[in-house]
């Protein structure tokens, strides 16, 4: 027999049924094991027995834990057992954790990619007292801004509705934090493609002539899925903008000082009752620029406003009105508190140029032209 018909016999035997005989027991298969041993006993190395159930505590802890794994099922059965938690607990009862290390292990679920985890934790977070949330309001800021701006229109739209939480939950935190009232604006503009208007060409004396078409951005036929997120997006915007534009209405009736004479504002030179009070002047940070600054004054806010934002969110709140519906409603509501906000505003100018210019200081123009022969009157 030659090697290669050897070879066809041999692969032939893989599958040829073996044949049964009457009386003789079952030819084992190639992969069989060999059980035929005795044991008079079982030894398990590392054995746990838990005698009584896990306290909540310990339950909440481990459920935290479950936030950082790989499955998303976990992840949202966690945080449906942590809001669950916050819900059903007594009102005046603390959280098991400080929210300073609850708020860490939430904020990466902000740019998670599963719409249920995400649409459980903003149920979660709408658990989260706001007292306790306004000294992390620069951390959670910080992811919502990169949700917003997300490539993924889902996470886009979740951070959307993230951003009106926290701006319902803390208005002045989130303006007045670093970082909060220009770059919140900036990208929640860009997310909106609000650009600043185009330059109007000198011959239209600034009127527009012939024919005129919307942007693709507001054109409602080339929206597409992103309506709904511009909608969540516009409400965002207009409850910033009343928060950092619109003082805040005094009290109706104010409380009488419990302090008597001759004691006056005595809570002024008390211990401040919020953390890290002087954090405006930056004495031990790294230097910040004007987008990442603290703008904790409405006049700063307002100025920055007119100075970078006002002209574009004037222009494009104009080209939305013409688009209608509920996108043209909102943005007209923008326009109303813009309208409403920058009211009060005037544009800053040089007092002493100003006093120059009306001649209540003739003797300028002779000084500042000793100082520097160069100067022109």
């Amino acid at each position: 027999m030659g090697s290669s018909a050897k070879r066809k016999n041999d692969r032939k035997k893989d599958f040829q049924k073996a044949k049964l005989k009457v009386g003789k027991a079952r030819p084992k298969p190639s992969n069989a094991t060999d059980t035929s041993f005795k044991s008079k006993s079982i030894t398990v190395p590392h054995q746990f027995l838990m005698a009584n159930l896990p306290t909540p505590i310990e339950q909440y802890k481990h459920h935290l834990s479950l936030l950082s794994s790989h499955s998303t099922e976990k992840k949202r059965d966690s945080l449906a057992f942590l809001t669950t938690f916050h819900t059903s607990r007594p009102v005046n009862n603390p959280l098991p954790i400080p929210v300073s290390l609850l708020l860490p292990e939430l904020y990466p679920l902000i740019l998670n990619g599963s719409n249920s985890v995400r649409a459980q934790l903003i149920l979660l977070l709408r658990t989260v007292p706001p007292n306790d949330l306004e000294p992390h309001i620069e951390q959670l800021l910080l992811y919502t801004r990169t949700g917003i701006t997300h490539i993924a229109l889902d996470i886009r739209s979740s951070a959307s509705e993230i951003l009106q939480w926290a701006i319902e939950s803390c208005p002045t935190e989130v303006v007045s934090c670093p970082g909060g009232w220009v770059k919140t604006l900036k990208h929640v503009l860009s997310a909106l493609a609000w650009r600043d208007p185009p330059p109007t060409p000198s011959n239209t004396n600034g009127k527009q002539s012939g024919w005129t078409s919307l942007p693709a951005a507001l054109d409602p036929a080339r929206q597409g899925n992103e309506g709904n997120f511009r909608v969540k997006l516009l409400n965002a915007l207009s409850s910033l903008l009343r928060a950092g534009l619109i003082p805040a209405p005094a009290p109706t009736n104010p409380a009488p000082s419990k302090w008597p004479f001759p004691l006056r504002h005595v809570e002024c030179h008390m211990i401040p009752r919020r953390s890290n009070p002087y954090r405006r002047l930056n004495l031990f940070g790294p230097p910040r620029d004007e987008e990442g600054e603290m703008y904790p004054e409405r006049e700063e806010r307002q100025r920055l406003f007119d100075k970078r934002f006002r002209a574009a969110v004037e222009y494009n709140v104009e080209n939305a009105k013409r688009v209608g519906g509920q996108y043209g409603r909102i943005s007209a509501a923008i326009g109303g508190v813009v309208a409403e906000g920058m009211e009060d505003f005037q544009s800053p100018t040089d007092p002493i140029l100003e006093r120059k210019r009306r001649g209540d200081f003739p003797y300028i123009t002779v000084l500042t032209w000793r100082l520097d022969p160069s100067f022109k009157s």
